[in-house]
């Protein structure tokens, strides 16, 4: 009985997404509606730890990022379909949050677990690696050489440009995912445990699917929930004087909840590879799948499509992937390298809202 929230949360959240969906509710009600969100992150984390149980790892990690993403594509686009001009950076400003959050946040949060845990994070280093050199690649690729490409004035892509991107962009994602689940599988697994029995039976099949439904319910909940709570995030944004494009980060923060949450937990157990294989693979999913799909959506977006970075941004970029590097050369990490992820966090949410 005790276990029954985890299946009435993501259902309950899913009926007010769906009642809510296109209001713009009183603060009072955005409150509420935060907190059934917050129970609906919960209760995907458990349904996707089931599935991981179930069909192993790294498909287990690359289950949760997919779903997050596939569904954060469709919040991207609904909200510019229905913004305008007002959100032709949305695009970009998400998911350049979605790597600095993942690269810098969920990163620096499991190695400073970890390293509380066991004194020093222990990780793949070539896994970890590879993956890392494919969300940097893809970032350049997508977000950075928009602002210095001339076709178009401004930081934008020509049509020929935009199409070769969203290519490039999934054939390196795909690429990516036959290496980590066929190919070189064992890089993304933490040390040892390739060779260990299970501890106890995995969950059955019929249990696996209903968790992998409750998990796609819960997240449509979650991403449904903050694009309704969008207009008092607008509306914050506003107030406090910050620019448009710190929505883009807000709504990054939610939807990157639950990966969050399963990075933190994976590192409480000392399993810091599946974190950063939640983290990198959440960054890698979120720029592979983004760029084909609102390439494919601005045939019929009015308004430019803005996908480069400002000077800020990727300065910001920049560093991080000098500090990523350093950090999974080694393959383990201690509280200095968690911490300066997370200050690189820090960074980039304090000059999102004061540029």
């Amino acid at each position: 009985m005790t276990d029954n929230w985890r299946t009435l949360v993501p259902l309950l959240a899913l009926v007010v997404t769906a009642a809510t969906w296109g209001s713009h509710p009183p603060t009072a009600v955005v409150v509420g509606l935060d907190l059934l969100l917050a129970g609906a992150v919960l209760a995907a984390v458990f349904h996707a730890e089931v599935i991981a149980e179930r069909v192993g790892e790294p498909y287990g990690a690359l289950t949760l990022a997919v779903a997050v993403t596939v569904i954060e594509v469709g919040l991207i686009v609904t909200l510019m379909v229905a913004g305008g001009e007002e959100t032709e950076t949305l695009a970009r400003d998400t998911v350049f949050a979605a790597v600095m959050i993942t690269c810098n946040g969920i990163i620096g949060l499991s190695i400073l677990v970890a390293a509380l845990r066991d004194r020093v994070a222990t990780f793949n280093a070539e896994g970890s690696a590879t993956a890392f050199a494919t969300v940097i690649t893809l970032a350049t690729l997508s977000l950075v050489l928009p602002t210095f490409t001339t076709s178009k004035t401004g930081p934008e892509f020509s049509a020929s440009q935009l199409a070769f991107a969203a290519v490039a962009s999934l054939a390196l994602y795909v690429l990516f995912l036959v290496v980590q689940t066929i190919r070189h599988r064992r890089l993304f697994l933490p040390e040892g445990e390739e060779d260990e029995e299970p501890e106890h039976e995995p969950p059955s099949r019929s249990e696996a699917v209903r968790s992998f439904a409750l998990l796609v319910v819960a997240l449509v909940a979650v991403v449904g929930l903050a694009k309704t709570s969008s207009g008092a995030i607008e509306d914050g944004v506003k107030s406090i004087g910050a620019p448009q494009s710190a929505v883009g980060v807000v709504i990054a923060l939610l939807v990157l909840m639950p990966e969050t949450l399963a990075a933190s937990r994976n590192a409480v157990r000392g399993r810091t590879q599946i974190s950063f294989n939640l983290g990198y693979g959440s960054a890698m999913a979120s720029i592979g799948l983004t760029i084909p799909v609102i390439a494919l959506a601005s045939i019929w977006l009015e308004g430019p499509l803005v996908l480069g970075l400002g000077s800020t941004q990727i300065v910001l970029l920049v560093l991080t992937a000098l500090v990523s590097s350093l950090t999974l050369l080694p393959g383990r990490a201690t509280l200095q390298e968690g911490g300066v992820h997370l200050i690189l966090l820090a960074a980039f949410l304090f000059l999102a809202f004061n540029p």
